[in-house]
């Protein structure tokens, strides 16, 4: 596969059928080949328009003064929440965006994740805007986290199908998960900031053009990343030829990537695909939601033929550890110890 499917997916919402078949086989097609792919017709589709993205990315509206009340940890020593809340913009950085990262309390059905520890940093309260603030934020955002729950859910049955294993075999690992939804806005980067733009760590050539990188090349670190986009080109996958390809930014759709951990759960055959963000003309937005299990979800080998085996390990022990190596949660790696050791 060169290019990237889109894939009509209200099969997978149904009973058992030839058109459910179909669609499994597609996904598995696009996630073991460029392991990218752009999906539609699902329930909550609606959060796509246009309308309902600019109510969960009014966020970015809020005065400075309000968006300090959200910060983490890491860059408010005052603060409680380590895990969760705001990130600003760092000049210096490759990656030049602000956002927030938000778990399952904001999808106010669960204020607690069933089955975990409540001290986990990894479990912690999201900080949020008040209703003053924001009039209608929190229910969008409750309405949008709650569809891609679903969404992600329908995936990785469809995924388990294609392995030819039971549909239901996640299923258990993220019942009270931790998913991550998360709002990014990367704004124009001032060429007299301080920064070598020009300089191979910050800018790419690309169709002739030399165009700078405001998301550094990386593959997500853990199962299924749904992204809604802003109309706005930026987004960049590389296909099998080692080829930068733009990832379609279409309004009603929501690009689809598989991460590392599932890649190693499923033993390669679901492939976590390297991507990029490159400088539009204009600012950009995003809002990725993580798919992610429960902290205390062991992830242990799958009953897969040939598949290499491995320690059984915590899913909360390899977050963390690949979670702090971003720019975002510099400094609070020593913040947390992992669980439980690896299993002898």
């Amino acid at each position: 596969m060169a290019d990237i499917d889109t894939i009509a997916i209200a099969p997978l919402f149904g009973p058992p059928s030839p058109a459910r078949d179909q669609i499994d086989l597609r996904i598995m097609a696009a996630a073991s080949g460029i392991g990218f792919m752009s999906i539609r017709d699902f329930p909550g589709d609606d959060w796509l328009t246009r309308r309902n993205r600019a109510r969960l990315l009014a966020i970015f509206s809020l005065p400075e003064a309000e968006k300090q009340k959200l910060l983490r940890w890491n860059f408010d020593r005052t603060k409680q929440n380590v895990y969760r809340g705001w990130f600003p913009l760092q000049p210096g950085a490759v990656s030049y965006k602000e956002g927030i990262d938000m778990g399952p309390d904001v999808a106010d059905a669960r204020t607690e994740p069933s089955g975990l520890d409540a001290g986990d940093l990894l479990c912690e309260a999201t900080p949020l805007p008040p209703e003053s603030a924001l009039p209608g934020w929190r229910e969008a955002a409750s309405g949008y986290y709650k569809a891609m729950e679903t969404v992600g859910n329908a995936l990785l049955r469809s995924v388990a199908r294609g392995l030819g294993l039971t549909e239901t075999i996640f299923d258990k690992d993220f019942e009270g998960g931790i998913s991550t939804l998360r709002l990014i806005r990367y704004p124009l980067r001032d060429p007299n900031g301080g920064v070598d733009l020009s300089s191979p760590d910050f800018s790419v050539m690309h169709k002739g053009e030399m165009r700078t990188i405001i998301g550094r090349e990386h593959a997500d670190s853990g199962f299924v990343t749904l992204l809604a986009q802003d109309g706005v080109e930026g987004l960049q996958a590389k296909n099998l030829a080692g080829e930068w390809i733009d990832v379609p930014p279409a309004d009603n759709t929501l690009a689809v990537n598989f991460g590392q951990l599932l890649e190693r759960w499923t033993a390669g055959r679901v492939r976590a695909t390297r991507h990029r963000v490159i400088a539009p003309k204009q600012a950009r937005f995003s809002i990725p939601f993580f798919y992610e299990p429960r902290v205390d979800a062991e992830i242990a080998p799958l009953p897969l033929d040939g598949a290499e085996p491995f320690e059984p390990f915590l899913y909360g022990d390899y977050l963390w550890d690949t979670a702090t190596k971003f720019v975002e949660m510099s400094g609070v790696r020593h913040l947390r110890q992992p669980r439980r050791a690896k299993a002898s």
